[in-house]
């Protein structure tokens, strides 16, 4: 049952008839693995502690810098510290119904699919090809729900991935592009608002799968946005049978696949 602190605390989502105390109870059994504590992993934190997901595990290996705190609020006053660490200080002094597990350390080919089994849902919130294709992977190979996002300047795009029922990162992408070939943030620059715009909607894809609403999804589609024109496009993505992932030809992860192109 909902004690008195927490039928106050979320009042707000109780009273929408689509959640109610059967769906706040139901987020707050729920376990959510946020891979990247940067941009997108700040936004989503936050709404997912506020929401009242129960488990929160948050994986990062990186340190805050000066330069990530216009996107990465979170990280207030915790320079130098570990990224997966600042965000649980955070969280904490949020919602103290959230139980945080840190993982101050990158994601790699040995401990990924290790990583995702305990969690119900997982968001990419990552910025390089090499981890996006390796969580898309593992996450499918395990039979774990996936909502992936990237951005760069003004741009971003978000795929919701049902293993086993929807097209995989892999079915949109099938290699990543040659090195070299594509900026990153710290090359191109990156506006705050979309890290934030986007790891919201993450945030809100993970409550829709714990939630149930699987018509509500994003699946089999890549929603791109565009903040410079204000302009949000949805396109279809076909699951493709002969992904190399989807269709089960590959069945383990072999980490010298998650070099360079990271073709399978």
């Amino acid at each position: 049952m909902l004690n008195d602190e927490q039928i106050k605390r979320y009042s707000r989502q109780i009273i929408i008839p689509e959640i109610g105390g059967k769906g706040q109870k139901k987020l707050l059994k729920a376990k959510v693995l946020v891979i990247g504590a940067g941009g997108l992993g700040s936004a989503a934190i936050q709404y997912l502690a506020g929401a009242g997901v129960g488990t929160l595990g948050i994986v990062d290996g990186d340190k805050v810098d000066i330069s990530n705190l216009h996107r990465q609020p979170i990280h207030v006053g915790n320079l130098g510290e570990n990224k997966a660490l600042s965000a649980k200080k955070f969280v904490e002094t949020l919602n103290p119904d959230v139980r945080v597990d840190t993982y101050p350390f990158n994601i790699d080919p040995s401990n990924i699919r290790e990583l995702i089994k305990k969690y119900d849902v997982v968001l990419d919130c990552t910025d390089n090809f090499s981890s996006r294709f390796l969580i898309n992977d593992a996450c499918v190979l395990e039979r774990k729900p996936l909502v992936h996002a990237a951005v760069l300047r003004f741009e971003g795009q978000i795929i919701t991935i049902l293993p086993g029922e929807s097209a995989c990162y892999r079915c949109l992408f099938r290699r990543a592009p040659p090195p070299g070939t594509t900026p990153s943030c710290r090359e191109a620059g990156i506006i705050g608002m979309a890290t934030g715009i986007l790891g919201t909607l993450q945030a809100m894809e993970a409550i829709k799968i714990i939630l149930g609403f699987k018509d509500k999804l994003l699946t089999n589609t890549l929603l791109y946005v565009d903040l410079l024109t204000m302009e949000f496009t949805k396109m279809k993505v076909k699951r493709d049978e002969n992904c190399p992932i989807c269709s089960g030809k590959v069945k383990e992860i072999i980490p010298e696949k998650y070099v360079d192109r990271c073709e399978l």
